[in-house]
């Protein structure tokens, strides 16, 4: 069978499963009170595909995970099934999804109770400062394929604390492990997006079992919101992947810093607080700084080999 055949085997049964659901847990009252969140999801569901960022990264926290489940899933399923795909190169995926996952669980087993603006804030400024000292600097990716064996314990660090901050936020593993192949192993930005949306959508299947099944933890109402947004992503998420394959790299890595800013400026103006500003700035400051010396050594590193 033809490897877009399984895609649209998926969509088909994607949306029989939708219907489904639908019509014995939603209503058309609920539907029409709820419209923002299917609106809102079509900038989200093409966010998780086109961007190493899940789609509940620029919608709501609480449906981050069940909804990535289904828009993160499409695009993966979509990328993994264009024929152009490679899918040995994406081998490393079979070992970086379980140690992802142990942190997840070890996150909401023991770091739900930290203070959430000081995490957000870290988090927030971590993949802004990151997205804004790559874009300026010369350090581009070049790589073509995941290392199998190289740097295993800094990619075991990288993946434990990207699972723990999806536990945290319903996102985080996919820029942390995104911002590792570029920088550590110079993997070219489109692929290491690829990877970093396959990575986070196994996450978010698994994430979602888990809060649903182990921790018991989602309500009705989680679920009918779910299902509202639930066609927009399963449609705009492969569209926003297939997008990626022909879009200028720079415009990627623009539309990388623009939506960052955008998130950390809207949680400082969310019930602003001195802590939360000064939590922000200080990290902002520290990451900058940090960010931006490594990505000149390595681009110096670059023009040593070459020379």
């Amino acid at each position: 069978m033809p490897r877009p055949r399984f895609f649209q085997i998926w969509f088909c049964l994607a949306l029989i499963g939708w219907a489904f659901l639908v019509t014995r847990l939603v209503d058309l009252s609920f539907l029409a009170a709820h419209w923002f969140y299917p609106a809102i999801m079509v900038l989200g569901g093409f966010v998780a595909g086109i961007t190493p960022e899940g789609g509940g990264a620029v919608a709501f926290p609480m449906l981050s995970l069940m909804i990535q489940s289904v828009g993160m899933t499409s695009a993966s399923i979509f990328i993994l099934t264009r024929p152009a795909t490679d899918l040995r190169s994406f081998r490393p995926l079979l070992w970086y999804v379980p140690v992802a996952f142990a942190g997840f669980v070890f996150g909401m087993q023991f770091l739900q109770s930290l203070p959430a603006y000081l995490l957000q804030a870290f988090f927030l400024s971590l993949i802004t400062t990151f997205s804004v000292a790559y874009l300026f600097s010369d350090h581009r990716g070049s790589e073509t394929s995941l290392p199998v064996t190289e740097g295993r314990l800094a990619t075991v660090a990288v993946l434990l604390a990207g699972g723990m901050c999806a536990s945290l936020f319903g996102t985080g593993a996919d820029i942390l492990l995104y911002t590792l192949l570029v920088t550590r192993f110079r993997l070219q930005e489109k692929n290491a997006t690829q990877t970093s949306i396959i990575l986070m959508a196994a996450i978010s299947i698994l994430g979602f079992a888990y809060r649903g099944m182990v921790d018991a933890s989602l309500t009705t109402y989680q679920f009918q919101t779910w299902l509202t947004a639930f066609p927009v992503v399963l449609v705009m998420a492969p569209l926003g992947a297939l997008l990626l394959y022909k879009i200028p790299l720079e415009w990627l890595l623009r539309s990388l810093v623009v939506l960052n800013i955008g998130q950390l400026v809207y949680f400082n103006l969310q019930n602003p607080s001195w802590e939360k500003i000064a939590a922000s700035t200080i990290f902002s400051v520290v990451l900058m700084t940090a960010f931006a010396v490594t990505l000149d050594r390595l681009a110096l590193a670059r023009d040593k080999r070459a020379a």
